[in-house]
C-alpha cells in the first residue's frame, strides 16, 4: 500500500494519472497469468459410476475428496459428444451455440438424403464465443488436445483437434515438438486412424502432458475417448467398461504428474467432467426401414438415394427430417401415424416442445430436425434403411447415449479440485452449461451472454466475489 501511494503521488505530480490505470491493468494481467485451469472431459463417463464400487477411479475420487463433486450434470440435447463439449465451453445449449451433431448436417436438396459432415471448422460449427476465445483475447495461453469443434479455431495456441483430419489442422510447431520429444513420429501419424482408441488416448495423453510441462498454458482442454468407444461396443458396467474407466483414471494420473513436473500444482484447478452418460441397449430400432416400406424413402444398391422423410440416429433419439417442403404437413402426419405405438418408441416430439429441451426451431435453424423420435430404455436407433425388421437384436453396439437429458442415466460426471476450490463440497445435480462461466471466473475472466452460472458454492472466498 505504501508503494502504491508513492506511485500515485508521483503520477499525480507529473500529471500522469493514466499511468496508474496502466499499472492496475498490468497488475491484474500478472495475477491472471499465474492461474491455470485444466478441463478433462472423459467421453462417455456416466455420473452413476462415481459411486459404483466396481469402477476403479482412484485418481478421480481423490480429486473429489480434496475438492468438490456433484451428483451429476444435466447435459444438453442431443446428449452426444460435440454438442455437449460445445456447451461445456460456451455456457449455452445447442439452441444458441448451434452444434447438434458430431459435424454439420447438410441437406443436398428437396427429396434428397441428409448427411452429417464432420470436416468443418469451428466457425462453421459454433455460433457463439467460447471461454477459449475470451482467454485468448486477454493474452492467456490456450491449448486443446482432441477437443471437438476447434478446427481452425484461431484462439487455441496449441490445437490437436477432434477432427477426422486432425494432423492437417494441428498446430505444426506443436507436432514438431512432440516428434523431438519422441512422443510422435511420421509412422504414428500415418497409422493413427488404424490404431485402437486405447493407443490414440495414449498419444493424446502424451500430448497434453507435454504441453503442460513445456508451455504451462493457462487453459487446457483435454478429451480422452476410449471409455465412450468401449461403452458403445460392450455396454457400461461391464468388465470391458470398467477396464476402460480404469485406463482413463490412469491417464488423468499422468496429467496430474505433468502438472507437478511443471511446478504449477499450487496455481492449477483441475476439472474432471464428461459429455454424457450411457445406457445399455439390447435392441436396435431401424426407423428408416419403416420409412422405406411406407414409400417415404428409396434405397438403391444399399444406399439411400431419395427421401421424403429421413432419420439421422443420435443414439437414444432419431432426428427425423421432412425433405420435400410442399409435402411436409402430409408427411408429418403420416410419420406420426407410422411410429405411434411401435415397439421401442417412447414418444414423438414435435417442434412445439423443442424449446423445453434446449433445441432450436426447424424454421429458424436449417440443421434442426422436424420431428424427434425418442426410444424407450433398452432401445437405440440405427440409420440402416435396408432389411425388413424395425426392431433387431443389438450386436456390435450394446451401449449408447443420445437419450433426452431428462433421463438421469445421461447425467455426466463433475469433479473439480485444486487452486481456488473449497475442499469437501458436495453439490446436487448441476447443469453442464455451468462449467464455462466457472472456468472463466477461476481465470479472472468474464464470459458474457451465458445461460449457465458460476458455481460459487465450490469456490473459495478469493474466487467467489
Amino acid at each position: 500500500m505504501v508503494l502504491l501511494r508513492r506511485c500515485f503521488h508521483f503520477a499525480f505530480n507529473l500529471g500522469l494519472l493514466g499511468l496508474m490505470f496502466n499499472v492496475a491493468n498490468i497488475a491484474e494481467a500478472d495475477d491472471k497469468t499465474t492461474r491455470h485451469v485444466i478441463v478433462i472431459s472423459v467421453d462417455g463417463l456416466p455420473a452413476y459410476l462415481f459411486d459404483d464400487p466396481n469402477a476403479s477411479m482412484k485418481t478421480i475420487r481423490g480429486l473429489a475428496a480434496n475438492g468438490a463433486v456433484a451428483a451429476g450434470m444435466t447435459v444438453s440435447n442431443p446428449s452426444v459428444t460435440w454438442p455437449n463439449h460445445t456447451s461445456l465451453v460456451t455456457g449455452v445449449r445447442p439452441e444458441k451455440h448451434g452444434v447438434l451433431f458430431n459435424g454439420v448436417l447438410e441437406k443436398a436438396g428437396p427429396g434428397l438424403p441428409i448427411n452429417v459432415n464432420p470436416h468443418k471448422t469451428k466457425s462453421e460449427l459454433v455460433r457463439v464465443r467460447t471461454v477459449v476465445d475470451v482467454a485468448h483475447e486477454q493474452g492467456l495461453r490456450t491449448a486443446g488436445i482432441n477437443w471437438p469443434c476447434t478446427r481452425n479455431s484461431g484462439t487455441l495456441d496449441v490445437d490437436f483437434p477432434d477432427s477426422p483430419d486432425t494432423f492437417q489442422f494441428s498446430t505444426p510447431e506443436f507436432l514438431d515438438s512432440l516428434k523431438q520429444a519422441n512422443l510422435l513420429s511420421d509412422e504414428m501419424i500415418g497409422n493413427f486412424t488404424k490404431y485402437s482408441v486405447v493407443k490414440r488416448d495414449e498419444i493424446w495423453t502424451d500430448a497434453v502432458c507435454h504441453v503442460i510441462r513445456e508451455q504451462k498454458p493457462h487453459l487446457v482442454l483435454f478429451h480422452p475417448l476410449n471409455v465412450d468407444a468401449v461403452h458403445h461396443r460392450y455396454g457400461p458396467q461391464t468388465w470391458a467398461g470398467y477396464s476402460a474407466v480404469a485406463f482413463a483414471d490412469a491417464c488423468i494420473r499422468r496429467v496430474l504428474d505433468a502438472v507437478d513436473n511443471a511446478g504449477i500444482r499450487d496455481t492449477t484447478t483441475i476439472f474432471v467432467v464428461s459429455d454424457h452418460g450411457f445406457n445399455t441397449i439390447p435392441k436396435t430400432l431401424q426407423p428408416n426401414v419403416v420409412l422405406r416400406q411406407a414409400g417415404l424413402l428409396t434405397v438403391e444398391a444399399n444406399k439411400v438415394t431419395a427421401t421424403r422423410a429421413h432419420v439421422f440416429p443420435e443414439g437414444g433419439i432419431g432426428m427425423l427430417y421432412l425433405t420435400v417442403p410442399e409435402k411436409k404437413e402430409e408427411d408429418r402426419n403420416k410419420v406420426v401415424e407410422l411410429f405411434g405405438g411401435l415397439e421401442g418408441i417412447d414418444s414423438i416430439v414435435l417442434p412445439d416442445e423443442f424449446a423445453k429441451y434446449g433445441l432450436p426451431q426447424p424454421d429458424e435453424y436449417e440443421q434442426m430436425a422436424d420431428i424427434i423420435l425418442v426410444a424407450k430404455p433398452g432401445y437405440g436407433f440405427s440409420g440402416t434403411a435396408t432389411g425388413d425388421e424395425f426392431v433387431i437384436p443389438s450386436t456390435n453396439v450394446l451401449g449408447t447415449h443420445g437419450f433426452l437429458s431428462t433421463d438421469p442415466r445421461m447425467n455426466a460426471t463433475f469433479v473439480v479440485s485444486g487452486a481456488g476450490i473449497t475442499p469437501g463440497v458436495t453439490l446436487p445435480v448441476i447443469n453442464n452449461i455451468d462449467v464455462a462461466p466457472t472456468v472463466a471466473r477461476l481465470l479472472g475472466l468474464t464470459l458474457d451472454d451465458v445461460d449457465g452460472r458460476v458455481l460459487t458454492e465450490v469456490l473459495d472466498d478469493s474466487n467467489a466475489k
